[in-house]
């Protein structure tokens, strides 16, 4: 596994579990060029190692993320962003949908992602625990939409998927209006589903609901995740024909019949006695 990426640390686990350190401590791990360049290799390297069931995106640091930086994100593109004729507005519409495949890579990996969220999670950060599928975070935590602060529709994600994660008033409060809100407010809305008390104990915590899921069966784990994906946004009629079609191609897996015998050798001395 490749772990030289600048703005990133992996750090694999025998449990099958892996973490990725958001690793920019000095800058608050402000998203620079570096976040949005590799991510999506990270995320390939996740899924391209069997021996990783689940991952845990972390933050090296006092803050998770306060987002994009700003100024170096200007002095590289500011020409692209501030472009004149349409041939400029083009190049800046494909830089904004390269940026956008990071994040879209951790929300469409085969394998489940926890965000573990301390201090600041601002703008990018939120984009980023957006496309995670579970979301933990410490009560000192101060989450922000901030985009619109900074005269920014937010692009890379928020908007598009908080509101099935919070519903639609919930989002378009934050995003109208730019606001923090603290790690309670966060546990209140739905936003995250736990809360500690510091940043070891969220980076525990995290860790031991990743163990959890990877000891589970792969194949099982990554079609729940293939289902729920699938279903979101669709009618209900949708969904269960897409896991009915699943199931009758992939229920009857090696984990499966393993589990049936199991089950059958664990039940047959209660059949007996009676």
């Amino acid at each position: 596994m490749k772990t030289n990426f600048e703005f990133f640390e992996i750090v694999e686990r025998e449990d099958g579990v892996a973490i990725v350190f958001l690793n920019r401590p000095d800058k608050r791990n402000a998203m620079n060029w570096s976040f949005w360049r590799d991510l999506p290799d990270v995320v390939h390297e996740i899924n391209s190692n069997q021996k990783i069931r689940s991952f845990v995106i972390a933050a090296r640091g006092k803050s998770f993320s306060t987002g994009l930086d700003l100024d170096s994100f200007f002095q590289e593109f500011g020409s692209v962003v501030q472009g004149t004729y349409g041939d400029d507005r083009k190049k800046f519409y494909e830089l904004i949908l390269r940026m956008q495949k990071g994040i879209n890579a951790v929300y469409d990996s085969p394998k489940p992602s926890i965000a573990a969220v301390q201090k600041h999670c601002i703008g990018g950060g939120l984009d980023l625990i957006s496309a995670c599928d579970i979301r933990y975070a410490t009560y000192d935590a101060s989450i922000s939409l901030r985009e619109a602060k900074v005269a920014i529709v937010a692009d890379m994600g928020s908007i598009n998927r908080l509101p099935s994660i919070i519903g639609q008033g919930n989002t378009r409060e934050l995003a109208y209006t730019g606001k923090d809100i603290d790690g309670e407010e966060a546990l209140r809305m739905g936003l995250v589903s736990k809360l500690f008390k510091d940043q070891d104990q969220l980076l525990e915590g995290a860790i031991a609901t990743a163990s959890e899921i990877a000891a589970n069966p792969r194949i099982v784990v990554e079609g729940t995740k293939e289902v729920m994906n699938y279903s979101e946004g669709k009618p209900l009629a949708v969904g269960l024909n897409y896991v009915a079609v699943w199931n009758s191609s992939f229920m009857d897996s090696r984990d499966f019949r393993e589990a049936m015998k199991a089950f059958k050798d664990r039940k047959r001395p209660e059949y007996n006695k009676n």
